[in-house]
């Protein structure tokens, strides 16, 4: 369990209450998780542009597994233990790396 208060619980943007990414993740875990987020978020907006119903769905699907991963959503994450946390986190990076590989072109820096 967590000794985390609201503050470090909850972020309030415009009267309405987002989960915080949960902080005990390891930050190279963590910057991974928010590539692919961005990443998922970008084929989002283009396959709905494109009216590819299929892709939205898919990359939705990506969104929720990044998020689920930093722990916006799914099991609140200062209810369990940190090791399940982490657990739950590099389970998350595995289906997406799988779901969406990294791009060799883009350098060592991306996904690294």
């Amino acid at each position: 369990m967590d000794d985390s208060t609201d503050d470090e619980r909850w972020l309030v943007i415009d009267g309405r209450r987002w989960r915080r990414t949960d902080p005990a993740l390891p930050a190279d875990l963590a910057d991974r998780l928010r590539s692919h987020l961005g990443r998922a978020r970008s084929a989002v907006r283009t396959t709905k542009r494109a009216g590819d119903a299929d892709g939205t769905a898919q990359a939705r699907r990506r969104v929720g597994l990044a998020k689920a991963g930093l722990g916006e959503r799914g099991p609140r994450w200062w209810e369990d233990d940190v090791v399940a946390r982490i657990e739950r986190a590099r389970a998350a990076i595995e289906e997406l790396d799988r779901l969406a590989p990294p791009r060799a072109d883009l350098g060592p820096d991306v996904n690294a």
